[in-house]
């Protein structure tokens, strides 16, 4: 794979950009691999560049039933952050943050990852000890957090209405100031050209329609619409769709999938140069590179596989914004998406190996997935390799929900998870 670099842009720009390769090459599929990843998002397709890059496994399949980075990679506000309250969720999360910060170099791609800051705003008492317990627990895990005053809050984010006749006063916030924002697509992009660049295969518009198992009950492939392929590890990374392909390995999982909204404004200048979070109103806010406010909210109330979404959930989500920064109430909104997320009930992921041996599945990040992408990647290919968990994933395993070991980051985790 060529490098990307100052002189071979010079050359290309020379000879019109002529002599880049394919980046992810549309492979028609073998009849064996030695692990198959199912789900070409931001984590499945860092899975395969982990086992192959990090793990010695090269042999490796991505299938995506739709086109890659198409799902919930592509349908997300791109919000990175780790200032989660349980150790499990705060050293799980953190992992994936300390491998953003150097993952555009890794990748040889520009994955646009800004360090802005993440601040999340107390509009009264329940908020501000909530906080600061979060503070307090995150400077124990080694994870930066800090108090800022309705002032300093002002400060870092001028467009705040801090008066104490608002509906929402601000009264104070927690800054996470190694949060930020990348962008989602060179995230999905970016490893998958590392993933071909060291033997992966990508099959797009190739739908998962089965899990073979042999007699002893172990994974022997995968069917699809291109025929069986044979695997012996087979790793699920579907988001809203788990829970329908682990049924075809006879797994219920519990899972519910709803739909997640967000939507963004005509661009204007540079205006909001962080995150802005409130858990109280259930809205946040960004500003892209090209200038668009980039706004989301928590998951609807109704489970469903929509990726539109019901329209009284963004104008709940807009008037939370215009109360908390009026200098936007003149906006226009230019689009608005939806993705499906997959909730767990204690709302943190399951990450791990199943019942079915070979099968092995990342799933029920909610609304945190992208912020975890390069973590639950990781661990994921870490466990797929060893058979085993890493450390740091091994809480999340699917027998908590019978043991009763659950990491409840329901109330704990910013807006819906």
């Amino acid at each position: 794979m060529k490098r990307f670099s100052g002189l071979n842009l010079f050359a290309e720009a020379l000879r019109g950009h002529t002599g880049w390769p394919e980046h992810w090459p549309d492979k028609e599929p073998k009849k064996a691999y030695d692990v198959i990843i199912v789900g070409a998002g931001g984590h499945g397709l860092g899975a395969a560049y982990y086992l192959a890059s990090k793990y010695g496994v090269r042999n490796v399949a991505v299938i995506e039933k739709g086109w890659l980075g198409g799902g919930n990679a592509g349908r997300n506000t791109t919000i990175i952050r780790s200032n989660y309250l349980y150790d499990e969720s705060a050293h799980l999360f953190d992992h994936a943050v300390k491998l953003w910060d150097g993952l555009s170099q890794e990748l040889n791609y520009n994955v646009m990852y800004s360090k802005r800051g993440v601040l999340m705003l107390a509009h009264n008492v329940h908020d501000v000890q909530s906080f600061k317990r979060h503070i307090h627990a995150n400077r124990l895990n080694g994870v930066d957090n800090e108090w800022l005053t309705p002032e300093e809050c002002k400060a870092y984010c001028p467009p705040l209405d801090i008066s104490p006749n608002a509906r929402h006063p601000v009264i104070g916030g927690a800054l996470q100031r190694r949060g930020g924002i990348a962008r989602h697509d060179s995230v999905a992009w970016g490893y998958a050209r590392g993933a071909v660049a060291h033997g992966v295969d990508i099959i797009q518009n190739c739908a998962v329609t089965g899990i073979r198992r042999g007699p002893d009950g172990a994974v022997l492939g995968v069917e699809t619409e291109k025929g069986f392929i044979g695997a012996k590890k087979v790793g699920v990374s579907a988001a809203g769709n788990t829970s329908v392909v682990m049924k075809m390995a006879g797994l219920d999982f519990p899972l519910e999938s709803y739909p997640l909204q967000a939507l963004v404004s005509e661009p204007v200048k540079p205006i909001v140069p962080c995150v802005v979070m409130s858990n109280t109103v259930h809205a946040y806010i960004s500003q892209s590179d090209k200038g668009e406010l980039v706004i989301g909210a928590g998951t609807d109330q109704y489970v469903s596989y929509s990726q539109r979404g019901a329209l009284h959930i963004l104008e709940h989500t807009l008037a939370a914004i215009c109360e908390i920064m009026p200098i936007f109430t003149r906006m226009r909104m230019l689009r608005s998406w939806g993705g499906i997320v997959d909730v767990t009930p204690d709302r943190s992921p399951i990450l791990g190996k199943t019942p079915v041996p070979g099968l092995y599945v990342n799933c029920g990040w909610g609304t945190g997935g992208f912020k975890a992408t390069p973590g639950a990647a990781d661990l994921l290919a870490y466990t797929i390799a060893h058979d085993a968990p890493h450390a740091i994933n091994a809480p999340f395993h699917l027998d908590r929900f019978r043991t009763g070991r659950l990491i409840d980051e329901a109330a704990a985790a910013a807006v819906a998870h």
